[in-house]
C-alpha cells in the first residue's frame, strides 16, 4: 500500500473563495477527477456528503462483494496491461497506489475498497470537505452557488456532478411503497426462514439478494417485465454476472423457486396478517393475470440521479425514465452550460453498451473530462504525440497502442485513439478521446482523421457464445475481421465527420495482434490506399 502525498500543484481554498470546478461527490469519480484538477493547477473543491470517501460503498453492495474483478496476478508486469484485469484501481502517477495491493480476492469486499479510497485521497491531500451535502443549486452571474445543508454556499465558474445514482428508482406501481426497499432490508437469511418472498428486479441486486435467501426462504420468486441479460452474453458487465446466477440453477433444477416474467399491476399489504396479495401480469402465458401471496416483497429495481437539488433554472434535462441527466458528448449537460457530469452518470452516453456506469470504464472517462475542460476552458490542446505520415509508421502507432491499452480495451466502441493527418506534415496521435466528442473538437476542424477503438461483432450480444454449431470467423483471419465477433480494432478515417473508410484487423485469441501478415500489413495498406491524394483514395 503505498503511503507517500502527492501534494505538487495542491491548490486549496477558503469556502468564501470561487472555484474553476466545484465537484459534487467524494466516491470514486470525485477522487480521480480532484486528483487531475489538481495536478492541473486548477481551483477546486469536492463537496462529500458522508465522513469520508466513498460513502456508496459503506452501504452497497447490501451483501458486501464486488462484482468488479480485482486479477492480481496476470503474468505481467506491465502496468498498462495489469490495468486490463483491475477493475477497481484509480488512475495515478503513484504506481503503488493500486487496489490490487489491498486483497486478493478476485470478487472484493466493498470494505477494502472504501479503505482504498480513503487512502487515495490522503496520498494527494485532496480538497474534500466531508459531512457537506449539497442542498440547492443555482445560477449565478458567474457560475454556479451551491448551497450545503449547514448554510454555507459555495461558489464556482463549473460544477460536475460525481454523486453516483445515489436515489433508488422505484417504478409507478401502486402499492409498491408498503414494500421493502434493497437499500435497508435485512441481509441476515434467519429473518427469512420458511417464508415466501418475492424480489422484484433481474439485475445483480435482485438476484444478490434472492442468492442470500435460497438456504432459509421457503419460496423466492424474481420478477421483472424485461428478459434476463447474462452479461457473458451481451459483453455489458451491468448485466446479470455469473457470480451472482446461482438463483437460475435453482429454478430451473425446481428447487421451488422462479423467474415470473411480466408485470406487477399492484401491491396491497393486508393489515391483519401483513402479508402482500400480488397482482401479476404473466407476459409469457398469454398475459394471464394472478393473484399471488408473499410474506415479504423487495424492491431491487435500480438507481437513479438525484436532480431535486437543482433550482428550476439550472435543472438539467433528464432521460431514460428520469434516471439521468442528458448529456453532450463533452459530458456536459445539453440545457445547462458549465454543469458537467463524471462518474457513472456519464453512463448516459453508452447506457447498457460499454462500460462508463462503473470504475473500470469511468476511471478513462473522467481523464478524457478533465482535457476536455482544459481544452474548452484553459486553452490547453488535448495531448499528442507526433507520428510521421507514412502508412507503416502509422500502423506501427496503432498496432502498438491496441497491444496495450487498458482504455481502449475496457471503453470499447467509446473511447478511442484519434490519428490527425495533413498532408506534408506529422500527424498527431492523441490517446483516449471520447469519439462522439472526437467527431467535433478541435483537433479534428478541417482535417482528415483516424479513430482506433476495440470492439466487439455485429449483433455479438445476440449469439450464444457457448454453442459450438454456431459458426464464427477464424481467428486471425483478414478476409473476415469485418465478421469478427470477439473483441478487435476498428479503424475507421473521417473527414468534417463524414466515414470515408473503415478497417477491422482480425480478432485473435490472445488479444496479440502484432502478427506482420495477418495485422500489420492489410493496416499498411488500408492507410497506404486512405491518404492517396489520387483517384484511387479515400473519398475520390
Amino acid at each position: 500500500m503505498a503511503s507517500r502525498s502527492w501534494k505538487e500543484g495542491t491548490v486549496h481554498n477558503d469556502s468564501h473563495d470561487s472555484l474553476d470546478y466545484l465537484v459534487i461527490g467524494g466516491g470514486p469519480a470525485g477522487l480521480q477527477l480532484g486528483q487531475l484538477l489538481q495536478a492541473a493547477g486548477h481551483r477546486y473543491r469536492i463537496l462529500e456528503a458522508g465522513s469520508g470517501p466513498g460513502t456508496f460503498f459503506r452501504t452497497f453492495p447490501r451483501h458486501r462483494q464486488l462484482i468488479s474483478i480485482n486479477k492480481v496476478h496476470n503474468g505481467t508486469d506491465d502496468p498498462e496491461l495489469n490495468l486490463r484485469m483491475d477493475w477497481n484501481s484509480l488512475l495515478s502517477p503513484d504506481p503503488e497506489l493500486l487496489f490490487t495491493r489491498y486483497t486478493r480476492r478476485y470478487f472484493p469486499q466493498a470494505d477494502d475498497y472504501v479503505r482504498y479510497l480513503g487512502d487515495f485521497a490522503k496520498a494527494f491531500d485532496l480538497d474534500i470537505v466531508h459531512d457537506t451535502r449539497a442542498v440547492r443549486i443555482r445560477r449565478t452571474d458567474d457560475g454556479f452557488t451551491v448551497t450545503d445543508q449547514h448554510g454555507r454556499d459555495h461558489r464556482s465558474r463549473r460544477v460536475v456532478m460525481a454523486t453516483g445514482v445515489s436515489r433508488p428508482y422505484i417504478p409507478d406501481v401502486p402499492g409498491i411503497e408498503a414494500a421493502e426497499d434493497y437499500s435497508v432490508v435485512s441481509v441476515d437469511p434467519d429473518d427469512f426462514i420458511d417464508q415466501r418472498v418475492l424480489i422484484l428486479g433481474k439485475g445483480n441486486s435482485a438476484l444478490e439478494t434472492a442468492d442470500n435467501l435460497v438456504e432459509t426462504a421457503a419460496v423466492i420468486h424474481v420478477a421483472g417485465p424485461h428478459s434476463i441479460r447474462l452479461a457473458w452474453n451481451t459483453h455489458y458487465v451491468g448485466h446479470l454476472r455469473a457470480v451472482n446466477n446461482n438463483f437460475l440453477d435453482t429454478y430451473q433444477l425446481k428447487s421451488l423457486n422462479a423467474l415470473l416474467d411480466g408485470n406487477v399491476l399492484s401491491i396491497d399489504k393486508d393489515p391483519g396478517d401483513g402479508r402482500y396479495r400480488v397482482r401479476f401480469s404473466f407476459s409469457r402465458a398469454d398475459e394471464v393475470v394472478k393473484d399471488l401471496v408473499y410474506d415479504r416483497v423487495i424492491v431491487c429495481t435500480g438507481f437513479r440521479f438525484d436532480a431535486s437539488p437543482f433550482d428550476p433554472e439550472c435543472r438539467p434535462e433528464l432521460v431514460i425514465n428520469d434516471r439521468f441527466a442528458a448529456l453532450t458528448p463533452a459530458y456536459e449537460s445539453v440545457n445547462v452550460p458549465g454543469l458537467y457530469f463524471a462518474g457513472t452518470l456519464s453512463q448516459q452516453r453508452d447506457f447498457k453498451k460499454s462500460t462508463n456506469g462503473f470504475i473500470h470504464g469511468f476511471r478513462y472517462a473522467v481523464r478524457a473530462l478533465s482535457r476536455i475542460l482544459d481544452e474548452r476552458h484553459h486553452d490547453r490542446p488535448w495531448p499528442h504525440q507526433p507520428v510521421a505520415t507514412d502508412p507503416a509508421a502509422l500502423a506501427d502507432a496503432v498496432v502498438a497502442r491496441v497491444n496495450r491499452s487498458s482504455a481502449l480495451w475496457q471503453q470499447f466502441e467509446v473511447i478511442g485513439d484519434l490519428l490527425v493527418t495533413a498532408a506534408g506534415e506529422q500527424s498527431r496521435y492523441h490517446e483516449e478521446v471520447p469519439v462522439a466528442y472526437a467527431h467535433g473538437s478541435p483537433a479534428t476542424v478541417g482535417a482528415d482523421y483516424f479513430t482506433i477503438t476495440l470492439e466487439y461483432g455485429p449483433d455479438h450480444d445476440k449469439v450464444d457464445p457457448f454453442d459450438i454449431t454456431v459458426r464464427r470467423t477464424a481467428q486471425n483471419s483478414v478476409e473476415g475481421a469485418f465478421d469478427a465477433a470477439y473483441l478487435h480494432p476498428v479503424i475507421r478515417h473521417f473527414r468534417d465527420g463524414e466515414l470515408l473508410g473503415t478497417h477491422h484487423m482480425a480478432e485473435n485469441l490472445e488479444n496479440d495482434w502484432n502478427h506482420p501478415e495477418v495485422h500489420h500489413a492489410p493496416l499498411v495498406a488500408f492507410f497506404a490506399r486512405e491518404l492517396d491524394p489520387g483517384p484511387a483514395g479515400a473519398g475520390r
